[in-house]
Parts: structure tokens; C-alpha cells; sequence
């Protein structure tokens, strides 16, 4: 039987024994082959022309990079970068303005990012404008004013801890996440030490901004620390972090309530409104991150990251559509609790409804760019519309009790 003879430098491409008696002819066939040579192998073959096999479909390179690295390259994710982007440097924005020491702490607190500070201030305004006229007198507009600035810084500082708080726990599942593998913990810019420190420096900031307003709201604000830092865990046990986040951010909805000095526990109308606009924005939370949820939905399944969206992927406008009912009916029934005004039932209730439907029928919960716009302008789209109806019912109810109070002099 002739044997296959190849030139220095060519790789073997049949077994050192043929597989059938006919395979013999094949091997002839490689004898004395220039390299470099190919042609389709049902044309006629000649001595000197080299067999060739068709180029599969897919190639799917080797790399030397580690091997979670080379997994998120598939034939599933065509579109999936075989390397990952290395880490910039911010070139544009605030954190381009900032030394280069600061910006990954400024990156840890989302300073460029404010929407979660948005979306954690509105429930604390909700709750001053509602609590307004419950306040005996009634609240001033300077008042009103003061307490909101005062709302807004601290929101601004306790969303930054939460941030922190969050990446120390998810330090370890960041990096498998294409949208968090380069924050400031996953990426190695600080160590969970720095981070640690600069969270309680946050936390002391926070408290000298509580101190700031009457000392029952001491007593009221503390204890939501539990569930700032019990989030972060939630995600690893249950479908349903998005609760836990609703129970977090809802917190300001109470907070107006003693800021303005309303006393919960001695006026039964006034703790029934906290409570149930407490629990409509729970369900604003949950509707909102539910959206946000979907841009990550790939990488939390293969971080084995919970959230609702993966729980509900299928029916997920359905459930919005439901915590959309929630939210609004358990905010319409907070304004009749509180002696809410045709405004308030017009303008917060009613644009709520409108904005909140004009959401779900357009949102694209396949599109990462147009869950992250929606998440973003909702946020002012319903968080404007029902502070609009509240304020509209606080000013008209403060002209009508000056007028009163003018009448009586």
C-alpha cells in the first residue's frame, strides 16, 4: 500500500492507517502537495493539486484570554465581543472635569447617572406636598420649598451609599455582567476597603442632612438603612429584588409626614394616606426597575442574578400593566385619605394613568437602549405628572384657607 509522504512543516491531516481499503487513494492524492494550493474536491484532483474540505459556517477563534472571556463568544451571541472592551477613561460629562484620583468614586456613587437619585427623591416630595395641607397651619410654600431642597440633598447623598453598598456586595458578579464589568470595584480601580470607608463617610453625610429636619424623622429615617443594605442580598435568593428596592426608595413617601410636622401616630387620616402612598410607590418602584431589569436580562441568567423580568419574561406587560393598576388605585384612595381636591384626581391620578400606559404599549423590552430611555424620562414623564396633580391641590387649598382665615379676621 503506498504511504502518505508530506514535506517538512505539513500538518497530518488522515490517520497513519487508513480507515477503509479504499482511503489509500485519497492518500495518494497528498503526495507532493505545494502548500497554499486549494480547489473544491468533487473537481477532477491531480498529483499536484491539494484536497480540500468545505469552510465550515462558523469559526469560533482560540484566544488566550481566560475562559469566561472566550464563552461569551458563541455561535448564539454572534455579536458578542470575543475580547471585552478595555475600560476609558470618561472624556466628556462631570467625571471628565473631575481629578483622576476622584472619578472612581464618583463612578461608585453614579454621580454622571442621577436618575436613581430622581427616582428616590419624587416619593419624598410626593409625601411633602401631600402632607402640606395636614399640617396645622397649614404649610407654607417657603416651608414646602425648604423641606424639598432638604429631601433632595439627602437623596442625592443616600443613593450614593446605597450605589456603594450594592457594588461591595456585587463586586464578584459585576465583572460577569457586560453593563457593571467596569465599575470602579469590578474593574480593581479601589479596593473593597476604600469603598467601605467612603460609604460611611456617605452614611455620616446622610445623617447630618436628617438631623437637619424635626427629631421624629430621626426615629422614622434609620431604620430604612435595613433595607438599603439588605437589597443587594435579595437578588441572590429571590426572584423578587425588585420589592425590596420598592420598600427602599418608597421611604421618602413617609418622610414628608414628619418633616412638616404631621404626627402619624395621632392623626389616623394623615397615617392612612403615608401608608398608602407608601405602597403605591412600592408598586412604581417595582414597575420601573421591572423595565430596567430587561437590559441585563441575558447576563443575569448566566451571572445567576434573580430578578422579576427573568421570573416574568414572557408576561412581562402584563405585570406592569397590573402594578400600573396598583400603583394608581392605591394612590387614588391615598389622596381621598389625605382630603385631596378635583386637582390632585385630575392631574396625579389621572396623568399617571396616561403616562404610565403610554409607557408600556411603547416600551421594546428586546431593546436594551429603549428600556434604559424609558426608565429614564418615565421617571420625570409620571414623576412630573403626579407632583404636578399634587401641587396644583396644595396651592389651591392654601388659597382657600388663606381666604378662609382672611374672612374670619
Amino acid at each position: 500500500m503506498p504511504r502518505l509522504i508530506m514535506p517538512n512543516g505539513t500538518k497530518r491531516l488522515l490517520p497513519c492507517k487508513p480507515a477503509s481499503p479504499n482511503s489509500w487513494r485519497l492518500s495518494r492524492q497528498f503526495h507532493s502537495i505545494p502548500r497554499g494550493i486549494s480547489r473544491h474536491p468533487r473537481e477532477p484532483v491531480s498529483p499536484t493539486t491539494a484536497l480540500s474540505f468545505s469552510k465550515p459556517r462558523h469559526i469560533i477563534p482560540l484566544f488566550s484570554q481566560p475562559r469566561s472571556q472566550r464563552r461569551a463568544h458563541t455561535i448564539g451571541s454572534p455579536s458578542s465581543p470575543a475580547i471585552p472592551e478595555p475600560y476609558t477613561p470618561p472624556t466628556s460629562g462631570i467625571l471628565s472635569r473631575l481629578p483622576k484620583s476622584w472619578v472612581p468614586y464618583a463612578e461608585l456613587i453614579r454621580i454622571d447617572k442621577p436618575t436613581g437619585t430622581y427616582y428616590l427623591y419624587f416619593p419624598c416630595l410626593f409625601s411633602t406636598l401631600m402632607a402640606a395641607p395636614l399640617a396645622t397651619p397649614i404649610a407654607s410654600p417657603l416651608s414646602v420649598l425648604g423641606t424639598a431642597t432638604l429631601f433632595f440633598a439627602g437623596a442625592l447623598i443616600m443613593r450614593g451609599a446605597g450605589c456603594s453598598i450594592n457594588d461591595l456586595w456585587d463586586r464578584n458578579l459585576d465583572p460577569h455582567v457586560r453593563r457593571t464589568r467596569h465599575r470602579p470595584l469590578a474593574r480593581g480601580a479601589i479596593t473593597p476597603f476604600q469603598a467601605l470607608a467612603y460609604t460611611g463617610v456617605q452614611l455620616l453625610a446622610g445623617l447630618g442632612i436628617l438631623l437637619q429636619f424635626p427629631t421624629p424623622c430621626l426615629f422614622y429615617g434609620v431604620p430604612s438603612l435595613l433595607f438599603v443594605a439588605s437589597y443587594p442580598l435579595a437578588k441572590r435568593v429571590t426572584y423578587y429584588p425588585q420589592f425590596v428596592l420598592g420598600l427602599t426608595f418608597s421611604w421618602g413617601a413617609v418622610m414628608g409626614f414628619p418633616a412638616l410636622g404631621v404626627d402619624l401616630l395621632s392623626n389616623s387620616s394623615a397615617l392612612s394616606a403615608a401608608a398608602l402612598l407608601y405602597a403605591s410607590n412600592v408598586s412604581w418602584t417595582v414597575l420601573y426597575d421591572m423595565i430596567y431589569a430587561h437590559m441585563d436580562i441575558k447576563d443575569d441568567a448566566k451571572a445567576g442574578i434573580k430578578s422579576i423580568a427573568l421570573k416574568h419574561d414572557a408576561d412581562t406587560k402584563k405585570v406592569l400593566t397590573g402594578l400600573a393598576v396598583v400603583q394608581i388605585g392605591l394612590l387614588g384612595v391615598a389622596g381621598m385619605a389625605a382630603g385631596a381636591g378635583p386637582a390632585f384626581f385630575i392631574g396625579s391620578c389621572g396623568g399617571a394613568a396616561l403616562t404610565l400606559g403610554w409607557m408600556i404599549k411603547r416600551v421594546n423590552l428586546k431593546s436594551v437602549k429603549d428600556c434604559w430611555w424609558w426608565f429614564v424620562n418615565g421617571c420625570w414623564i409620571t414623576g412630573g405628572a403626579i407632583s404636578l396633580g399634587l401641587g396644583a391641590d396644595y396651592l389651591t387649598r392654601y388659597v382657600q384657607d388663606d381666604k378662609t382665615e382672611t374672612k374670619e379676621d
